[in-house]
């Protein structure tokens, strides 16, 4: 499986993925799963992959020389000479749909899904940073301010924290580190991701980053921050009051008024049909009784009485009975 995340920030961009492969339980390999396309103060671009190992290879490598003839004007376009971020994309998506018409029916004869997502952002002279998001179909999706990330891959370990703390306002080192938080809890909780991470971080207008590192199990601030967020949360757990169900001295009790459903109820087994002579009052404690259609009649078993009679004189001790622990005589 695979994790990747990309942000985009006011002040810049961060690409983080991680680089395990596996076919299976006894088949993890390491493979990068990031690509760099620089022009210093041209272009850059960086993409990254999740899905079948052959397929995001294939495009990856197809992309750096890939043409797209454009219907306008005749040119051919490549990612070097497009003039926005978008025609790239456009680019993008066209060498993918290219190996899906080279390879897609091969796959399915040996029943394998034609499967890749992409992440592919960066800058291009002339106008702003963008990000996209490229589908197996080779359509794609672009960030905005209201949603600054993408992910592919194993991403609902790390959404939550992205969610929380990563806005367009977000400075690059903190979104850097947002990111390696991110995939922290990821490599906690799903073993089908794993070592040596890379992480790149781009400042907006620089077209070129040397903020390109590779972390793994040895790096010290990768420790730290993996010691250092599983302790933090330990005490902010900790810090929280544990619900108080008997009330007591607390301004935030668990057991109050909802204002949309009234609790639970429980329902309690039928009573047992009773044996020839009984005349014990039926137990009517909190839960015992089950719902109507289940509750068993109670037949009249006292001598000498009539049927109307002895269900009067049952119902009279049940209530009688009811009173009592009512505290009524």
């Amino acid at each position: 499986m695979t994790y990747c995340v990309a942000l985009k920030l006011n002040a810049g961009l961060v690409f983080l993925s991680d680089s395990r492969t596996n076919a299976g339980l006894d088949q993890i390999s390491c493979y990068r799963k990031v690509m760099i396309y620089e022009n210093p103060g041209d272009r850059f671009m960086v993409l990254q992959s999740a899905g079948n190992l052959s397929i995001t290879q294939s495009v990856r490598e197809l992309l750096e020389s890939f043409q797209l003839q454009d219907s306008a004007t005749g040119e051919a376009l490549t990612i070097w000479n497009v003039r926005s971020m978008f025609d790239a994309a456009r680019v993008l998506g066209a060498a993918v749909r290219h190996v899906h018409d080279r390879e897609a029916a091969a796959l399915q004869r040996a029943g394998v899904d034609f499967n890749v997502s992409l992440i592919f952002g960066g800058q291009i002279q002339g106008e702003g940073m963008r990000l996209f998001q490229v589908y197996s179909a080779g359509n794609f999706i672009e960030a905005t301010s209201e949603t600054p990330y993408f992910q592919i891959g194993e991403s609902k370990y790390g959404k939550p924290v992205l969610d929380r703390v990563i806005t367009a306002e977000t400075p690059l080192d903190e979104a850097a580190k947002c990111a390696l938080v991110s995939m922290d809890s990821t490599l906690k909780s799903n073993l089908s991701v794993g070592l040596p991470l890379d992480l790149i971080v781009y400042e907006n207008n620089r077209f070129a980053t040397d903020k390109i590192v590779c972390l793994d199990e040895s790096n010290p601030y990768l420790r730290m921050l993996h010691d250092s967020w599983g302790q933090r949360l330990r005490n902010v757990f900790d810090s929280i009051e544990d619900p108080a169900w008997s009330g007591g001295d607390t301004q935030t009790p668990i057991r109050v008024h909802s204002m949309r459903a009234r609790p639970l109820t429980k329902v309690g087994a039928p009573p047992a049909s009773p044996r020839q002579g009984d005349t014990e009052a039926v137990d009517r404690r909190a839960g015992a009784l089950p719902p109507a259609a289940l509750r068993q009649p109670r037949q009249p078993v006292q001598q000498g009485l009539s049927t109307a009679q002895a269900y009067q004189r049952l119902h009279d001790q049940e209530e009688q009975a009811r009173l009592q622990r009512q505290g009524g005589h």
